[in-house]
C-alpha cells in the first residue's frame, strides 16, 4: 500500500477577514508540510468564517488574484490544500459554498457544496460538486458539511472509486455525536477512509465542537482532536497501517 499522510486543519477563522485568514492558512500549511502531509483539508468557509450575511460581499471567483499567494504557497510547501470560501463562477451567477483545491503542482480545482442546510438558501445556491482528486495513488472525494448528511453522496463517491471521503464542516456540540456516527458509518460501509475537518472555534454565531477526526476504512478511529482550538489532525499510512497525531498550531 502506498504511503500516505493526510490531515484535517482545525482552524479558527477571523470573521470576514480574508487577508488575516490567508495568513492563518499559510501557517497551517507550513506546519502540515513539516509533518509530511500531502493533503490538508480545511473547514467549511474557512477563509471567511461561516458568515452568511457577508457571503455576497465576500464571494470571489475561484481563480481570483487575491488567492494567488495562497496557491503559490501550497505549491512552495508541496501540500495540496482544500480551502473553504464563498464563490461565484461568473459575475451574474449565485453565490456557492466553495471548496477550492490548491494543488501542490500549482493546479486549481473547484468543488461546490451540493446540499444546503435549511436556512442557507437565503445566502447560497446549491452547487454541482466537483471532480475526484488523485493523491499518492488514492482517489479522494470531497464533501462540504450537509453533503454528507445525504447517504447518497457518500455512496456515489464510493461507487466512483473513492478511497478517501474528505469533508470540511461546521458541526456544533449538539450535532457532533450523530454526525460523527454517520461519517464513521460511511467509512465501514463503503470501505473508505473518512476525514472530517471542523472549525476550531466559534464562527457565524455558532459554537463549534472542534474534535476533527479521521476514520480508517474499517470504521475504526485513527485520530481525533480532543476539543476545540487551532490544531492539525494528522493520519499517516505505511506498510503497518495507520497512525495518528494531533499537532498544535500556534499563531506565527
Amino acid at each position: 500500500m502506498t504511503p500516505l499522510t493526510i490531515a484535517a486543519a482545525q482552524s479558527i477563522s477571523v470573521a470576514g477577514d480574508l487577508a488575516a485568514n490567508i495568513v492563518r492558512h499559510q501557517r497551517f500549511m507550513q506546519v502540515a508540510a513539516e509533518q509530511g502531509v500531502q493533503l490538508l483539508v480545511f473547514p467549511e468557509l474557512s477563509l471567511t468564517g461561516y458568515e452568511r450575511g457577508l457571503a455576497a460581499e465576500l464571494a470571489i471567483a475561484p481563480d481570483a488574484e487575491v488567492l494567488q499567494p495562497l496557491r503559490d504557497f501550497a505549491r512552495e510547501v508541496g501540500v495540496t490544500s482544500v480551502v473553504g470560501i464563498p464563490i461565484r463562477l461568473s459575475d451574474d451567477t449565485p453565490v456557492l459554498i466553495g471548496a477550492l483545491v490548491l494543488g501542490a503542482d500549482g493546479s486549481l480545482g473547484v468543488y461546490s457544496k451540493q446540499h444546503l442546510h435549511p436556512g442557507e438558501e437565503v445566502a447560497f445556491a446549491p452547487g454541482a460538486g466537483g471532480s475526484m482528486l488523485a493523491i499518492a495513488g488514492d482517489t479522494v472525494a470531497l464533501a462540504v458539511c450537509a453533503d454528507f448528511s445525504h447517504a447518497s453522496h457518500a455512496a456515489t463517491a464510493a461507487e466512483q472509486g473513492a478511497d478517501l471521503y474528505a469533508a470540511g464542516v461546521l458541526i456544533t456540540e449538539n450535532g457532533y455525536a450523530p454526525d460523527a456516527a454517520l461519517l464513521q458509518g460511511y467509512a465501514g460501509t463503503h470501505s473508505m477512509t473518512v476525514l472530517m475537518a471542523n472549525h476550531g472555534g466559534a464562527t457565524g454565531g455558532w459554537e463549534t465542537a472542534g474534535r476533527s477526526a479521521i476514520w480508517a476504512s474499517d470504521g475504526s478511529l485513527i485520530v481525533a482532536a480532543p476539543g476545540t482550538g487551532n490544531v492539525i489532525v494528522v493520519a499517516c499510512r505505511d506498510a503497518d497501517g495507520w497512525t495518528g497525531t494531533v499537532v498544535d498550531v500556534t499563531e506565527a
